[in-house]
């Protein structure tokens, strides 16, 4: 199939009438935002940008949104570069299903109401992924990752950026970081859960439902720990600590690792609604 091109230097909308199923975006200081929506084709706006143009190509169902000289497998080599003065302010809409690669630099990504598999690299900027459904992978230097309500299994690596989790209702999180914390609000619907941390000095805090439902196995070699649930014990006085136990019936697997970091367990409250108000009697008009 033909390649159809496009190179922006300025401010710039372009829809597409080929049907697209794989995004890739790379750019280096600015912002991307990516919704996921339920229209079969894409639409592209370029708000801002500065330096050399974005090479715009469809082929194949695939549509790429790139500078020329910044590819994806060297995407975390472009530290502080200043020759490279370049931003770029890009917004897309694409199919649902599509699978989504971002690639950022100094920049910040949004990406939301995706279904397909995601992909995101960085090394400064931080992201927001929202509502995603597929599989989800990030990786960054520096960037923190914010994920809220992602309901796919997520993978995260990183050397100081944090990672925060906000209702996460995946099956799966693995993540490992070097320097760089971990906030995990886990609310699983059904499946049994596989939660695996690992850091070196960063800081890892888990609240899980009541009543949970996994394995649990935390351990840090000299950070402190702190537990909220009375079925999990603490074990280790003077350097390494655990938290061991079994939560429900035990299908799921909790593992959580750092040497210096510190390790808190914490318990979700129940969800409880409200009950409702009795309303004064209105008049008949």
């Amino acid at each position: 199939m033909p390649v159809s091109t496009w190179a922006v230097a300025e401010p710039r909308k372009l829809a597409f009438d080929e049907p697209v199923t794989a995004l890739k975006v790379r750019i280096v200081n600015g912002t991307v935002n990516v919704v996921g929506t339920d229209e079969p084709a894409a639409r592209l706006e370029v708000s801002a940008i500065d330096g050399p143009p974005l090479i715009v190509t469809q082929q194949d169902g695939v549509l790429t949104v790139a500078y020329e000289d910044l590819a994806w497998q060297n995407l975390l080599k472009w530290l502080d570069r200043k020759e490279w003065r370049r931003t770029a302010v890009v917004s897309l809409a694409v199919p649902a299903g599509s699978s989504v690669e971002v690639g950022v630099v100094g920049a910040g990504a949004f990406v939301s109401g995706v279904r397909g598999r995601t992909e995101v690299r960085g090394v400064t900027g931080d992201t927001t992924l929202v509502k995603l459904s597929g599989p989800v992978g990030a990786e960054t230097v520096s960037g923190s990752i914010e994920a809220q309500s992602v309901t796919g299994d997520l993978r995260f690596k990183s050397v100081s950026g944090e990672l925060t989790v906000v209702e996460g209702a995946g099956a799966s999180v693995k993540a490992e970081s070097v320097s760089g914390g971990m906030v995990l609000d886990l609310d699983p619907t059904g499946k049994p859960t596989d939660i695996r941390l690992t850091t070196v000095s960063g800081e890892i805090a888990i609240r899980l439902p009541h009543p949970a439902d996994a394995r649990v196995e935390a351990n840090t070699a000299s950070g402190s720990v702190s537990n909220g649930f009375e079925d999990l014990r603490v074990s280790g006085q003077w350097g390494a600590k655990k938290i061991t136990g079994t939560l429900g019936s035990g299908t799921g697997t909790l593992k959580a690792t750092t040497v210096s970091g510190s390790i808190a367990l914490l318990r979700r409250p129940p969800g409880e609604e409200e009950p409702y108000e009795s309303a004064p009697a209105g008049k008949v008009l």
